[in-house]
């Protein structure tokens, strides 16, 4: 999957990953199944509910930066050093939260962050240092790492740990 490089390539890259992403899920006969060790998202749902709050926080870091104010990213308390904690603190938050309430909140969060990346023009997402509270990098930078990357990420570990724990049970 190329990065992309405009509007155009983030919405359709955007919606394709989400999409096959719930394709995904909804592939699995068995979806409450139980990652291997060492994995701190621990089943799909897990995944589902990391998605989004990484979405809520996107948008809180967006709704406060345009308001001028220089947003706590990735959270307060937290530097990109320290994300793994960030990530323990995500997972126990929606611990107990079922599967059946995390998929509307994911689908939610998504279509917020659609509609975000679809209020702006090509160059008010991909200039660099357009907004201050971007740094050096594009709104579309940080649009993508919610969105198309880290769609592609969920995938790609929900499909090896499905893999992984479905062959275990097998033997």
């Amino acid at each position: 999957m190329s990065r992309p490089k405009n509007k155009s390539e983030l919405l359709i890259q955007s919606a394709t990953q989400y999409d096959r992403l719930m394709a995904l899920v909804k592939s699995f006969e068995e979806i409450e199944i139980t990652f291997p060790e060492g994995y701190l998202n621990r089943n799909v749902k897990d995944v589902l509910a990391h998605l989004h709050q990484w979405h809520l926080m996107m948008l809180d870091w967006y709704s406060t930066g345009m308001k001028g104010i220089k947003p706590e990213i990735p959270a307060k308390g937290y530097t990109w050093k320290t994300t793994p904690d960030l990530n323990r603190e995500i997972w126990k938050k929606y611990k107990d939260v079922p599967l059946k309430e995390v998929i509307p909140l994911l689908h939610r969060s998504h279509q917020e962050v659609s509609h975000l990346i679809e209020k702006h023009t090509n160059d008010e997402l991909f200039e660099k240092k357009r907004y201050k509270w971007t740094g050096t990098t594009s709104l579309g930078a940080y649009l993508i790492s919610a969105t198309s990357s880290h769609y592609d990420w969920a995938s790609k570990l929900i499909r090896k740990c499905m893999k992984a724990s479905l062959e275990t049970e097998s033997t």
